[in-house]
């Protein structure tokens, strides 16, 4: 994360109109009148949120002397310490529908933000996805039209996830599930977490992995690059080309798996991993002695079929282009990124997008409703 001179919290706000102008360079999004009256509604899928007694939770153990080296886990001391952005992330209320507004989303999907429940005490973990997802639940419940979310979870209690991710897709009606990446320097496509990825496939239920630091990095956080600028794309890329090269997609190739900011770079380089697939493939031993996985696909095919990316934070048509034409048009959502990220002129860029009214409304509205059965 950037941390600016003055000590403000515009930095991590992104592109919000009171920066300063001194920011308004390189490849900002020129100003832009947004459509009032577009012919699609504009779906935001990556938008975040947070409750006190969870932000509590993680900096008692932040602040204990038993708390581990989790640089994902110092972020809610980071967090904690900008009061607005508290604020705009605490309230998935009425202050959060009047930005919407502002803003011409018609509806946010609510992702649980980092460092989320698996860097609290693992005994804590699972009740405060319970309490995270009632919350969201409630918010869905009192105003449908507006707010859909993904249900938390912790995995480091198998038994307990695969219970909480039942009772949130099948009581509370959530639209499909949200992990901060690594939970500790462990990751999905380890043999002991396979039930989750087993219950999520049957359950319908889409997999959104966000970003969090990387667990005890120091090499990171030395230059800056522990958050958006590394750490954050650098740790999505392992967990899912981790599952990959685990077989997860060829022993339940109905999973879906949703990453954001345009994939973090991933289908940038779908011809280099096809190419280099051998490194991984087929070799015994990995991931602490497993037996040797031999896929039944190129990377490539899992990428146009098991996973999706969302725009979340990457507002530039090159790119956005880029990946509906590798991946597909139908692979690739819009996210705001809010309130990380958040700015009038770029939602009015997508409105500008040379594209095809059947694939801007695929990319704004439609996809987003497939993937999460909104």
């Amino acid at each position: 994360m950037t941390t600016f001179p003055d000590g403000s919290e515009k930095g991590l706000i992104g592109y919000a109109e009171e920066r300063s102008p001194r920011l308004r360079i390189g490849m900002a999004p020129p100003a832009g009148e947004i459509d009032r009256n577009a012919p699609y509604k504009r779906i935001a899928t990556e938008e975040a949120w947070t409750f006190p007694e969870l932000v509590k939770a993680q900096l008692d153990y932040l602040n204990a002397p038993d708390a581990p080296a989790d640089d994902s886990l110092s972020m809610a001391g980071m967090f904690n310490a900008m009061p607005r952005l508290q604020g705009m992330l605490q309230d998935i209320s009425e202050g959060r529908l009047a930005h919407m507004d502002e803003y011409g989303i018609d509806r946010q999907l609510l992702l649980l933000t980092s460092p989320g429940v698996q860097v609290v005490r693992e005994s804590e973990g699972i009740a405060l996805s319970r309490e995270a997802n009632d919350r969201a639940a409630e918010s869905c419940r009192r105003w449908p039209d507006r707010f859909s979310a993904l249900a938390a979870f912790d995995p480091r209690d198998v038994k307990g996830s695969v219970k909480e991710l039942e009772r949130a897709m099948t009581g509370l009606k959530l639209n499909g599930a949200v992990l901060n990446s690594h939970f500790q320097g462990r990751y999905l496509d380890e043999a002991p977490y396979e039930p989750i990825l087993e219950a999520l496939e049957a359950l319908d239920a889409a997999l959104y992995i966000h970003p969090t630091a990387p667990y005890s990095a120091p090499h990171y956080k030395a230059r800056g690059f522990y958050g958006a600028l590394g750490g954050f794309p650098h740790d999505v890329w392992v967990h899912t080309m981790g599952l990959i090269f685990s077989g997860a997609f060829d022993k339940y190739p109905k999973l879906r798996l949703v990453i954001g900011h345009l994939g973090e770079c991933l289908p940038l380089h779908l011809y280099r991993f096809d190419w280099m697939q051998y490194n991984a493939d087929g070799i015994p031993g990995l991931r602490g002695g497993q037996p040797a996985v031999t896929l039944k696909h190129p990377v490539s095919h899992y990428f146009r079929n098991n996973i999706w990316v969302t725009t979340s934070g990457v507002g530039w048509e090159p790119a956005i282009k880029f990946c509906m034409d590798v991946m597909g048009p139908d692979k690739v959502l819009y996210a705001m990124d809010y309130p990380y990220q958040q700015s009038s002129d770029e939602v009015a860029v997508y409105d500008r997008l040379d594209l095809s009214p059947e694939h801007k409304k695929m990319l704004m509205q439609g996809n987003a409703e497939t993937v999460f059965r909104l």
